[in-house]
Parts: C-alpha cells; sequence; structure tokens
C-alpha cells in the first residue's frame, strides 16, 4: 500500500468484556494479516467483504469470499446501501455460519455493520477500519446506523463485531485532513476520562481512546446511562454536519461541538473558566476547527439539536462539570442559544 511511513510499535490489543459477546480489538502495524485466522476461529465457510478500499487493502479472509464495493462519506449511510448489501449476501448464499468483513472508514464499518445486523437476524462481523475516525470511534462498540432525510443515525441497531483490526499502515494512505478528522473524537476522549493523550504516540492515543470506549461499553452496552459519555460534543457535532450539508466532517464538527460543550458548561456555571480554556486549547492542539462555520444560523443549529436521540424531552447535552462528564437534559433554550451566539465564527 501506498504511504507516508508506517506508524511503528509493538501490536497491542485491547479486550472489550460483554460475557458472550466479548472481543478483541487489535492495534498496530500489520494486525490485517491475522484476518484468516479469525476468520478460521469462528467456523466461517465463506466471506461477504465489503470495502471502500482497492483491492490490495484487503488481506485475504483464507475462505471464498464475495468482494462488495462500497462508498465512504455520509451520502452512502442509507437504508438502500443496506438493502443492496444484503440482497447481495443472498445472491451468494450467505449463512448465519459465515462472516461479514468491512474494510473502511466511519461509513462502511456503520453501513455493513447494520447489514451484518440484520441479513438473518445476524451474521458475524469483522471490521478492519481504514480511517483513524474509524479506528478510535466508529468500529468499537456495536453502535451500526444509517441517516434519513430526516437525520443522522435514525436507522441503526446494536450488534458487536466479532472482532477488530485497527490495523496503523492504513493510516500512513490517508490525507492530512482525514487524519485531522480522526483527531476529533481522540480530542473529546480528554473530557470523558481517557486523560491527556497529547504527549502519547499515535498508536498509543489510539489504544487509550478504544480502551476508554471499551470500559464504557462494557458499563453500558446499550446506551442507557454511562454510554451517553461517548457523545461529548457530539450534539452539536451532529447538527453542524447536517446544516453544513456534510462539508464539515465529522471529526471536525465534534471537535467544535466540543469547544462549544466547555463554554455551554461554563455558562451554567459547571465547570470554572479555566476548564472552558481548557476545551480550546485541547482542540486547537490536534490543528482541529474551534469556532463556527459561517452562514449556519443558531435557530437552525438549535432546531436540528431537538433532533437528537438523546434529546427525549427537551434539549440534552453530555457537559463536563464537577464530577465528571455527563448527560444534562432540559437544558434551557436560552442559555444554549446565548452561547452560540457568543461563539467565535470562521471567516
Amino acid at each position: 500500500m501506498p504511504g507516508r511511513g508506517a506508524v511503528t510499535g509493538t501490536p497491542r490489543t485491547v479486550r472489550v468484556p460483554l460475557g458472550e459477546r466479548s472481543y478483541d480489538v487489535h492495534i498496530g502495524s500489520g494486525v490485517r494479516n491475522a484476518l484468516p485466522a479469525i476468520v478460521a476461529a469462528l467456523g466461517a465457510r465463506r466471506a461477504a467483504v465489503i470495502s471502500a478500499r482497492p483491492r490490495d487493502w484487503t488481506p485475504d479472509p483464507g475462505v471464498p469470499s464475495l468482494l462488495l464495493p462500497a462508498a465512504d462519506g455520509e451520502e452512502a449511510k442509507t437504508l438502500a446501501a443496506v438493502q443492496d448489501h444484503c440482497r447481495r449476501f443472498a445472491d451468494f448464499g450467505l449463512t448465519r455460519a459465515d462472516v461479514v468483513v468491512a474494510v473502511g472508514g466511519g461509513t462502511t464499518t456503520d453501513t455493513a455493520g447494520l447489514a451484518a445486523a440484520l441479513y438473518h437476524r445476524g451474521v458475524p462481523v469483522i471490521h478492519l477500519p481504514t480511517s483513524l475516525l474509524a479506528q478510535v470511534d466508529a468500529s468499537v462498540g456495536g453502535k451500526t446506523a444509517v441517516n434519513l432525510p430526516e437525520g443522522k443515525n435514525l436507522v441503526g441497531a446494536y450488534w458487536q463485531p466479532a472482532a477488530v483490526l485497527c490495523d496503523t499502515d492504513y493510516l500512513t494512505t490517508l490525507p492530512a485532513r482525514e487524519m485531522t478528522n480522526g483527531y476529533g473524537e481522540i480530542a473529546r476522549c480528554h473530557f470523558i476520562g481517557a486523560g491527556d493523550l497529547r504527549p502519547l504516540p499515535l498508536t498509543e492515543q489510539i489504544v487509550a481512546s478504544v480502551r476508554r470506549k471499551a470500559e464504557v461499553v462494557a458499563a453500558d452496552e446499550r446506551d442507557t446511562g454511562l454510554r451517553h459519555l461517548l457523545n461529548y460534543g457530539h450534539t452539536l457535532g451532529h447538527a453542524l454536519e447536517r446544516a453544513t450539508d456534510f462539508s464539515l466532517r465529522h471529526g471536525e464538527a465534534v471537535a467544535i461541538g466540543t469547544v462549544f460543550a466547555g463554554r455551554l458548561a461554563g455558562a451554567l456555571g459547571r465547570i470554572p473558566q479555566a476548564r472552558v480554556a481548557e476545551h480550546l486549547d485541547v482542540v486547537g492542539h490536534y490543528g482541529l476547527p474551534t469556532r463556527l462555520p459561517s452562514g449556519v444560523a443558531p435557530a437552525d443549529l438549535i432546531r436540528l439539536m431537538r433532533l437528537d436521540k438523546k434529546a427525549t424531552t427537551g434539549l440534552s447535552f453530555v457537559l463536563d462539570g464537577p464530577g465528571g462528564a455527563e448527560l444534562v437534559a432540559d437544558v434551557p433554550e436560552a442559555a444554549v442559544a446565548a452561547t452560540l451566539e457568543a461563539m467565535p465564527v470562521a471567516a
């Protein structure tokens, strides 16, 4: 594979402990080569490989396989894509005893994961995330979803993978903006209990991010409490994606949402100004955007935030506080509007 130089280091493994649904996340250079052994351990007789990357990015799964080209990008996260995958599974004769392999970024992880969850009411899936964002977030935890015209990730299912192979060799192929996009999820980990990851090498940042997500998912697999922490910065972030017709990438939008979450927590008296400033410092360290995009009205963002899955009775946000981050329901709209109005806007 072409690249800018490998991310070196001894491969690491993080266990996601979920009883009979437990699995390992392998992180490091060359871990994609473990795919045939994992497929064999599952006892799969054939594999459907959904890939948004060139053919030579996908290791041979070691069994007869069907390669299904896919596309990354939010416009590809649709029910139509899921239906197409499932119909191809049926034509191939895929059974519940076989396996789906997803190779690509977060869009492919989400879409292939949902197709695997729905086909025959559940086929094992192995993720080979090829973007930084997918490695630190989308591929781990079992959330799968696609978008509707009315909102992002509104149709989905929980379907834990059989394994995740975060091969850092893939990261050497990414354009600079796509790497920065992934740092949006790493930056928000600073505020949900992962600690300060800025001094660490990239592989260790990935390990720490995955480990924190594994801890949260193990404690709350189906998003009834603690798992809300993983949505830090996402309420505004998802609204910004929609409002900009996805010209803002997910990690970029989450980064702005993280800065906003700090400012809103400060406005509500939950954290001191030094902690508010820390949000800006951490996000800025990774070269991420910190300002609202121009031409987006606060009223439109508030309307979109009301569609957030956490907003069951009003505006809800995961906010920092004296005891750490937590879900805060029924945040006064006036406070949200005032904080948005006070946010700097990009030129």
